[in-house]
């Protein structure tokens, strides 16, 4: 057996997970932002030791980063002439309407790096004009004086006639530069969107080449496959070409792996919430995990298949401050995993896991299992000084980070329910990812959701899921025709080249016949809408999509004629998962404590039970307040909470659905200020 491992490359640590003979083998170190790579080798070393024939399945936020933080390739973008400005001007949508000092759109390439070149093809691929050699070869001359690292090619139309870019490729393929082709990215109408998704992919592709290489330099014979965002894995050698489709790889495999820990655990809906040490991300799922093509990443439209997952600056390395108005601010900044939260020992800022420690939260002494024991003085000497400045004891300044980041943490998960037509009372929360146990039980109570899942590998579930996701491989085109004027045998032909090409692309990964599954789907609007909604392509569809929109928009109209935008094919290759550890039980028993100690809670003081999860068997379980504390995170069952483990080890809490009501005491009052004030002020507290 050949051994397969996923590596999940976090803010603060860096998450193994080795499929082998002996079965599954978690570890973590921690990360290293300068060069991601260098952690990563030092985990396989540690975790694996040679590999020679394996396969590694890598997360890697190489391209989200390099887009937030602006350090990508210098991008040049060909476009037609006259159509230079279409990435300033966008669609023309103020983000604040009164707003007087709005800022300009933030675009990836600079005015002096944009070309035009006359030529045009209608709407209907007629070419209207065509391109006259002569002057290609004068911008492209004019281009290559300004030396970019990656070319971006996106002309109009050519999402239905593409010979215009295929000239001005094949004129550039003679010098060594990426060039992204916008019919080869996307190719769907819509020019804003098309445009912006080909530039953030010629943005990224050369530092994501780079990191590609010199990782795969450091593994030496083993395959490695990457994350993409729609929840499946590609080759290295095609996430060098479009790494764009690897944006959000990492929390994709999270949402993956809490697909199938729920199905371990009988669940079909639930809400996933995943807590690591920069963010936190949530995603819906109700029996399928639900995927957008309609995303923004620094204010770029991202138009591809998407898990839909919703992130906020919300993470365990979250740091607290007050700012000039005296308000509470926690988060987007982080600690990171340099210099980390102050009880990792070197950090010098107040965080969300520090806080935690602060309100005896997490147990000192079985940090990761033991291997890292935290320092309680660090930060209890930073918090007094700034809970000094706050007029507010240590236990009140504590209650509030955890409030304040547990109200933006609440706010994301409203925008993929409740802002989607989901009652999130309708849905388990399984939570994982390094800090999400911890939080998990207060944000249910707040939202009344009554169930809690804690899986077995809460704290590398992104990694695991990498081992449990299939090869998948999305292609488009567009139709934008009435749905009247497309009987079901032609609506089908024009799926055949996307199959084609899919189950061609995938025999070369290695995928055909059972282990292939191709999915066809459609996007539908009414004649007159703006915007689609996919459905999948079955005889009744029409009924579908009326279905779906009257969920997300409260209203349909089955009488109004509907259009087919864009025709969808999801290949999909079957891959080799790991079988996740299954214990039957007869009765449930009560679990045994290791120790207690004294936790906080509702500004209370409680003596708290201390479960080791690791001695913990299926059936057991007891009544909160307690920690199940285990090699890889923490999860936090607060008073009036009840656990249990399950057939698969995973934690699973139930309890109280509202915040109980009591009399507090007056050094809680301000504490109580925060956490009302934060639940209206987008992550700020009035003190």
């Amino acid at each position: 057996m050949s051994v397969r491992i996923g590596v999940d490359t976090g803010g603060t640590f860096t998450d193994l997970v080795v499929l082998d003979e002996r079965g599954l083998t978690i570890h973590k170190v921690r990360s290293t932002p300068e060069d991601p790579s260098t952690a990563i080798v030092q985990g396989l070393s540690e975790a694996a030791g040679e590999i020679a024939n394996g396969e590694i399945v890598h997360g890697s936020t190489v391209a989200t980063n390099a887009v937030l933080e602006e350090r990508g390739a210098r991008v040049a973008l060909i476009t037609t002439a006259g159509f230079e400005d279409v990435l300033r001007i966008g669609r023309q949508t103020r983000r604040a309407l009164y707003d007087f000092m709005v800022t300009a759109r933030r675009t990836l390439v600079p005015p002096e790096l944009t070309f035009g070149l006359s030529e045009r093809v209608a709407a209907d691929g007629e070419v209207l004009e065509p391109i006259q050699p002569d002057q290609l070869d004068a911008v492209i001359a004019r281009l290559r004086a300004q030396n970019p690292e990656a070319v971006a090619v996106c002309l109009l139309h050519s999402y239905v006639n593409a010979s215009h870019e295929e000239a001005v490729a094949a004129r550039l393929s003679t010098w060594q530069v990426p060039v992204s082709c916008s019919h080869h990215v996307l190719p769907e109408y819509r020019e804003f969107e098309r445009w912006s998704t080909t530039v953030i992919n010629a943005y990224v592709t050369p530092l994501m080449a780079r990191y590609l290489a010199s990782l795969e330099a450091h593994i030496g014979t083993a395959r490695l496959r990457i994350m993409q965002s729609n929840g499946g894995s590609i080759a290295a050698a095609t996430a060098r070409s479009t790494a764009v489709r690897t944006i959000l790889s990492g929390p994709a495999a999270g949402v993956v792996g809490a697909r199938a820990v729920a199905e371990t655990a009988g669940v079909s809906r639930i809400i996933s919430f995943d807590m690591g040490g920069t963010s936190t991300d949530v995603s819906l799922i109700d029996q399928t995990v639900a995927v957008t093509t309609e995303s923004m990443i620094a204010d770029c439209p991202l138009r591809l298949p998407i898990i839909d997952i919703h992130t906020v600056g919300a993470g365990g390395g979250s740091i607290a401050c007050i700012d000039a108005g005296g308000a509470l601010r926690v988060g987007p900044r982080s600690a990171g995993a340099d210099p980390g939260p102050a009880c990792y020992g070197q950090g010098t800022e107040l965080t969300v896991t520090d806080a935690n420690l602060l309100l005896g939260r997490l147990d000192p002494t079985y940090f990761l299992g033991g291997r890292m024991v935290l320092d309680v003085e660090r930060p209890r000497r930073l918090a007094e000084d700034l809970a000094k400045r706050a007029a507010l004891t240590v236990r009140a300044l504590a209650q509030g980070i955890i409030r304040v980041a547990n109200a933006n943490m609440e706010r994301a998960i409203r925008v993929v329910s409740v802002r989607r037509g989901f009652d999130p009372r309708d849905f388990a929360l399984l939570a994982f990812g390094g800090a999400g146990g911890m939080h998990a039980c207060e944000i249910a109570a707040a939202l009344e959701m009554r169930t809690v899942i804690v899986p077995r590998y809460a704290g590398v579930l992104s990694a695991l899921g990498m081992l449990l996701a299939d090869v998948k491989k999305d292609y488009s085109r567009s139709v934008l025709r009435p749905a009247d004027t497309l009987c079901e045998g032609e609506l089908r032909e024009l799926f055949q080249p996307l199959m084609a090409q899919a189950e061609k692309e995938m025999a070369e990964e290695g995928f055909a016949d059972a282990s292939l599954v191709v999915e066809c789907a459609v996007d539908v609007r009414y004649i007159g809408q703006s915007y689609e909604i996919t459905v999948p392509l079955v005889s009744e569809y029409r009924d579908e999509f009326d279905r779906r929109h009257a969920r997300l928009y409260g209203y349909s109209n089955p009488r109004r004629p509907i259009e087919v935008v864009n025709a969808r094919v999801l290949a999909v290759g079957l891959a080799r998962k790991p079988e996740l550890p299954w214990t039957s039980y007869e009765v449930k028993r009560r679990a045994t404590a290791c120790r207690m100690r004294d936790s906080v809670f509702d500004g209370r003081s409680y003596q708290t039970a201390i479960y080791r999860h690791e001695d913990l068997v299926p059936g057991s379980g007891g009544d909160g307040p307690a920690l199940v504390a285990s090699e890889m995170a923490t999860t936090v069952i607060p008073p009036g909470f009840q656990f249990q483990v399950d057939e698969a080890g995973n934690v699973i809490a139930s309890g109280r659905t509202r915040r109980p009501r009591r009399v507090r005491k007056p050094e809680d009052l301000a504490a109580v200020q925060v956490s009302s004030a934060a639940r209206f002020s987008d992550g700020r507290a009035r003190l």
